[in-house]
């Protein structure tokens, strides 16, 4: 019986090809060969794992 691979090697330049990709797809609304809002939880999913870098000292100035 075959297995899950539970680890990945994916750089971060992967990782925003997969975004761009799934947000293209999803932004065409005449193609259905994707489920959307599987697309969209597959995407909510990759932003709560990102790590989002906020200087601890000093003032943080955002934009």
């Amino acid at each position: 019986m075959a297995k899950y691979n539970k680890s990945f090697d994916l750089d971060r330049n992967d990782l925003e090809l997969i975004e761009a990709a799934l947000r293209l797809a999803v932004a065409r609304e005449d193609d259905r060969s994707i489920d959307i809002r599987a697309a969209q939880e597959l995407l909510g999913r990759l932003h709560n794992q990102k790590i989002f870098y906020r200087p601890r000292d000093g003032v943080y100035i955002s934009g």
